[in-house]
């Protein structure tokens, strides 16, 4: 059998970058001995930088490739996120209730030996009409008074709260590109990939570029976004729509400045219901990225740039918006023969808990992992890839459509949509289901199959107002007054933790100055050496 010798990401931006620097870092690329990550991009296509989420594992990422934090924060413009706050989703605003729930990053509060909390707050234990998430993190009341998750002392990617990042894009896409090649031995190539040809048992044999000529591999990584150009057009992997479970195919976007340069920076993606769908409101550095995802069966584009602006206000005069056209689903076979897809191109879930980046580190992992050291291994290794790929996809959907089929809303059609039992996964179904007499246990998921731990399926479940009736089940649950004294402890430590922790944007700043302090030492080093 062949010996895999090199890797060939085709594409850049994000899902590109991210990739060829972990598979190089992993596979050690900068030794020549080993497997070579090349990187062909095309110089006529260009990146869109509206305001990025990720999910925590985000961290482990950046960490494991080496990336230092501080220029991280400052080439990408990246902020914090502690969590996802929820206007509007339970009901429609001027409707009695409360009009927000937060889905904070730190699990519920659990001391060793202590009572599972949850149970207790849904037999009424916690203070009268307290929301979940505040009754058993301290990171909702933290991120209500702008403090951030870590403090300036505490290592790379390390703090206290659970966290992720927002940051620009584009912006991000440069930074991993400089990463990679300076220290990790990616070798790029710019150039544009005019087709691709076959070998004579289906595998590509080589890539044919408008600049370079032909560029060949033994693994070809495809990044080319929602076009698919490697895994669609050319090895005809179809792609299976999920836009009968998930409505939204459309997004409006822009970004938009802030009033003043000390303006507070929310740690927390903003996420506002709409008559069609939703807003998403991400606080950079410098400017906010907004916009809304919604469904062109429910709304028109004019009419939805229009309730797009209306939330934005003056501050979008003069501003002229993006318009974004995609489908949610995925790809059954990411990976066939010698061609395996990473980011878009496998599929997309729309960005509404953050799933984008996270899915781009997943394929990441899982095909460092699952590298074979020789080609002959190809199609048994794709197909526990592919196996692994579609049990995630699918999982995530179900979250993703929990949030709208329990919504209350009933003041638009999209809503009242969401509702319809043939909309449902039956698998998202039958959890529900069982939810009405329990609450969601970690048993009820398959550990390595799932995005989302159970803590985000219960902070979503209950933020939606959604109703387990625990009160047949009383006497199992005996540890009520000691239950009490954790909900009080928790909100004593939260205001100590508040005096501790800094206020997002200083700390945001303030390691941006000393990035940049170290390099102006550096930079005199160098000039005195």
């Amino acid at each position: 059998m062949a010996r895999l010798r090199k890797v060939l990401v085709v594409g850049g931006g994000t899902a590109g970058w991210l990739a060829a620097c972990y598979l190089a870092k992993a596979l050690n690329a900068a030794d020549p001995r080993s497997v070579q990550v090349h990187l062909v991009e095309s110089p006529d296509i260009g990146l869109l930088g509206v305001g990025e989420a990720t999910f925590p594992s985000i961290r482990g990422t950046l960490s494991a490739i080496g990336l230092d934090e501080r220029r991280f924060l400052v080439g990408a413009t990246a902020t914090y996120k502690q969590g996802i706050h929820y206007r509007h989703w339970v009901r429609p605003p001027g409707t009695p209730g409360r009009e927000h729930f937060f889905h904070p990053f730190s699990l519920p509060s659990q001391r060793p030996g202590g009572p599972e909390l949850l149970p207790y707050w849904l037999l009424g234990a916690a203070p009268a009409g307290m929301p979940f998430a505040e009754a058993v993190t301290m990171q909702s009341a933290l991120v209500e008074q702008n403090r951030a998750p870590k403090r300036p002392r505490d290592p790379d990617y390390q703090g206290p709260l659970n966290h992720a990042f927002h940051f620009d894009a584009a912006c991000f896409a440069k930074v991993l590109a400089e990463h990679g090649q300076q220290a990790l031995g990616v070798k790029r190539h710019e150039a544009t990939v005019e087709r691709a040809e076959l070998d004579a048992a289906g595998a590509i044999a080589r890539v044919v570029t408008r600049e370079l000529g032909e560029l060949t591999a033994d693994l070809y990584v495809d990044c080319t976004g929602l076009r698919g150009r490697l895994i669609g057009d050319v090895m005809q992997s179809p792609f299976r729509s999920q836009r009968d479970v998930l409505f939204a195919d459309r997004a409006v976007a822009m970004q938009v400045p802030y009033e003043r340069p000390d303006t507070p920076i929310p740690s927390y993606t903003i996420s506002t219901a709409q008559e069609a769908g939703w807003i998403w409101d991400i606080g950079l550095q410098k400017r906010r990225g907004v916009g809304y995802v919604y469904s062109s069966r429910h709304t028109g584009d004019d009419r939805a740039e229009a309730v797009f602006r209306r939330y934005l206000g003056t501050a979008t005069d003069g501003l002229k918006a993006m318009h974004i056209q995609f489908e949610t689903g995925y790809r059954p076979e990411h990976w066939r023969k010698n061609c395996v897809a990473v980011g878009l191109a496998g599929g997309f879930v729309e960005p509404l808990e953050s799933t984008g980046i996270a899915l781009i580190e997943l394929a990441t992992y899982l095909l460092t992992h699952l590298l074979p050291s020789d080609t002959g291994d190809m199609e048994r290794v794709a197909r526990h890839y592919n196996e692994m790929m579609v049990a995630r996809y699918d999982r995530i959907i179900d979250f993703i459509k929990m949030h709208y089929c329990l919504s209350q809303r009933r003041d638009s059609a999209f809503w009242t949509d969401n509702t319809d039992p043939a909309s449902i996964p039956r698998t998202l179904q039958d959890k529900l289901a069982l939810w009405r007499h329990r609450p969601p246990h970690r048993l009820d998921f398959i550990g390595d199959l799932e995005m989302f731990l159970v803590a985000s399926w219960q902070y979503i479940l209950y933020g939606m107002e959604f109703a387990t009736d625990l009160e047949p089940m009383r006497s199992a649950y005996p540890r009520i007054e000691e239950a009490k004294r954790e909900f009080a402890m928790i909100r004593q430590v939260a205001a100590h933790a508040a005096s501790d922790l800094p206020d997002h944007r200083a700390l945001v700043e303030q390691l941006c100055r000393e990035y940049g302090q170290r390099t102006d030492m550096a930079d005199r080093a160098d000039a005195t050496a």
